[in-house]
């Protein structure tokens, strides 16, 4: 038993299987005679005080505020470390994911803003379907096994990082509000205070987590959303450095790799677990061509492989970027149509475009976010199946 689930836990899907289960499960929870503690687990008040300092939210928003920013630290770790020393550490590497990043951000978010230009409120939304989700991408491109070329899958991440690069920037830009002049100042000083400790060669994992701790805080009380402090961490950490006997250690390397099993098996599947509890009672085919679910569909099945697909088309017409030597166009739409898949950064923006809670729900932003991934990782897998052949070990076969 031991053996078979370290094995799990080693696949390269495990994250997005993880992720369909958790989703699954608060399906069944929101629609059945376990909704009421379904909804009063999310709503529990969490208490944490130190003498009259004290920071009171209900479990759902401990989870997306709090654990969320661990995500979004690890994010940041993940950028960082491919702009030193990864796939965006040259120009030549980056032109064509990059450019085609842009696309799939640019597409869906003009349709949906398009189906919601006469409704100023759901115009918030704009952003929802502009996230990729790198975890069930990935999986469902582990699921084809060795049809799928290295340099597609690299293509995939690369375009993702955008994606994740393009989200923080928008959740800092739009999704910011009641900002509080005192708490921004105190979270920019703790912010000095990590960029001093890397100035000075300071290797502490625990000194840059204290501090970093002061900084999510701060921007809790802010108004800035509280997850980019785990972005601001991240880019403070230092990549390498001595430590007091002269060692050389690596406090980013280090914290990335801590991170990875808790937010990959537990904090996005608990993520998921909380924010894709939609109850069907009530729900018709008129709730999923309400505009905003019409919105967030179309702009995650329909926008994102069109906009990837033609930003990447202009970029090799222009000589900006090629395709890798073994991928052809059919193979990247498929990957395409599998970037519509937005669960759980589609999620997390979308709870912060309408404030959702236990009691308002109001919004079909989460109906739309479902069945445009579910769309865009059927058609993808189906796609890529029928177009990307297994490859076969020549070894194998007598020579004739």
């Amino acid at each position: 038993m031991i053996p078979g689930i370290k094995a799990f836990f080693k696949l390269e899907a495990a994250s997005g299987i993880l992720l369909i289960l958790a989703a699954i499960l608060a399906l069944i929870a929101a629609n059945s005679s376990l909704k009421i503690y379904y909804d009063q687990l999310l709503s529990v008040d969490v208490v944490v005080a130190v003498g009259s300092f004290s920071i009171a939210k209900p479990l759902l928003l401990w989870i997306n505020d709090g654990l969320m920013a661990l995500f979004f630290l690890m994010v940041g770790l993940e950028l960082k470390r491919e702009v030193l020393v990864g796939e965006l550490n040259q120009l030549s590497k980056i032109a064509l994911p990059g450019i085609a990043a842009i696309g799939g951000m640019l597409v869906p978010a003009l349709i949906y803003a398009f189906i919601n230009r006469h409704d100023a409120y759901a115009l918030h939304g704009w952003a929802i379907p502009t996230a990729t989700d790198i975890a069930f991408a990935l999986g469902i491109l582990s699921l084809l096994g060795s049809r799928i070329p290295v340099s597609l899958k690299v293509f995939l991440v690369s375009l993702a990082i955008f994606d994740d690069i393009g989200a923080i920037i928008i959740i800092a830009l739009f999704y910011t509000d009641n900002l509080s002049l005192t708490a921004i100042i105190s979270a920019g000083i703790g912010i000095g205070v990590m960029v001093l400790m890397n100035r000075q060669g300071v290797v502490s994992k625990a000194a840059y987590l204290f501090v970093g701790l002061v900084v999510w805080v701060s921007l809790l009380k802010s108004g800035v959303h509280a997850t980019l402090a785990g972005v601001a961490i991240a880019l403070c950490i230092p990549f390498r450095g001595l430590d007091s006997e002269g060692k050389v250690q690596s406090p980013m390397h280090d914290i990335e790799k801590d991170l990875h099993s808790p937010v990959a098996f537990a904090i996005l599947p608990l993520f998921a677990f909380a924010n894709a509890g939609l109850s069907l009672s009530g729900l018709s085919i008129n709730d999923v061509f309400s505009p905003v679910s019409l919105g967030i569909l179309l702009g995650l099945f329909v926008g994102k492989q069109l906009g990837v697909m033609l930003f990447t088309w202009l970029a090799v017409k222009l000589r900006i970027g090629k395709l890798p030597d073994d991928v052809n166009w059919a193979q990247l739409y498929g990957v395409a149509v599998i970037c519509g898949i937005g669960f759980t950064m589609s999620l997390f923006i979308g709870s912060l475009a309408f404030e959702q809670t236990i009691e308002n729900q109001a919004m079909n932003d989460r109906l739309g976010i479902l069945v445009g991934s579910f769309l865009s990782a059927l058609l993808g897998y189906v796609w890529l199946r029928y177009v990307a052949k297994p490859k076969v070990d020549v070894g194998s076969h007598d020579q004739v």
